[in-house]
């Protein structure tokens, strides 16, 4: 029989569990979930589902009260939450790249200052070549010419499309995104798929979205429904959306 590769991320039985006045809440109940390499895996549900608390538990940003997270990332496996601080963010920094709903670009940096701020804390670049890669970075989201304005003088789909450049600028197998495509126009949104779909299928990356929007599930290669904690179902579109060869070909430019 054929080996089945191993996962690019496994979670094993995770739960969390939170102390509040009232007591306590469940927000993870025995998560168990597998993504491989190369997948875009999307997890749907609603507000207060348990979405964003579950790719915290990927990334290692919250503690998990039981259960394991494994991590295959640039040839390594690791066990997130069995580092400490220190070798936690090293890891992080060099394994993930996460994107959030509402960008968390510096306003007081230039976009390709922002783009080069992850590559020189990591210091996975040499400094000397660390603006060649953001500005590398800025034209793969076709966003060069405007390498030098502050994100003030940009739109908001122009935003987010920085924001996957700095997250792409430690070049990490594995992308995370937290609804990064919510407070965007339909039409905004569908470029930043755009955007993820070029990454999966040209950059053989690794990538989880967590959203609210049911309508999605078919942009994904797999997504997966959570409520109350618990991964309430795991779909397979049989025939995902059928997207214009030139629309995957390269990003389209927002205005």
């Amino acid at each position: 029989m054929p080996t089945v590769p191993a996962p690019t991320i496994e979670l094993k039985n995770v739960t969390k569990i939170y102390s509040t006045e009232a007591g306590d809440f469940t927000a993870l109940k025995g998560i168990d979930l597998r993504v491989d390499q190369g997948e875009f895996l999307g997890i749907v549900g609603k507000s207060g589902a348990g979405k964003s608390t579950l790719l915290n538990m990927i990334t290692g940003v919250d503690h998990l009260t039981s259960g394991e997270v494994i991590v295959r990332g640039n040839g390594e496996d690791t066990s997130v939450h069995k580092l400490n601080e220190d070798a936690l963010a090293l890891w992080r920094g060099q394994t993930l790249g996460i994107i959030f709903q509402s960008f968390q670009l510096l306003p007081m940096l230039t976009l390709i200052e922002n783009v080069m701020m992850p590559i020189d804390l990591c210091g996975r670049y040499q400094a000397r070549l660390s603006r060649q890669r953001a500005t590398e970075l800025l034209t793969l989201v076709e966003l060069e010419d405007h390498a030098n304005k502050l994100p003030a003088y940009i739109s908001g789909g122009q935003q987010q499309r920085v924001a996957i450049a700095r997250a792409l600028a430690n070049d990490p197998p594995i992308l995370v995104a937290d609804e990064p495509t919510g407070s965007l126009d339909s039409v905004t949104a569908d470029h930043i798929f755009d955007v993820f779909e070029h990454l999966v299928q040209e950059r053989g990356k690794t990538i989880v979205m967590v959203t609210h929007d049911n309508s999605l599930g078919p942009r994904f290669t797999r997504h997966v429904q959570i409520a109350d904690g618990v991964l309430t179902e795991m779909t397979e579109p049989a025939e995902r959306i059928k997207r214009p060869a030139s629309a995957k070909a390269k990003v389209r430019r927002t205005k």
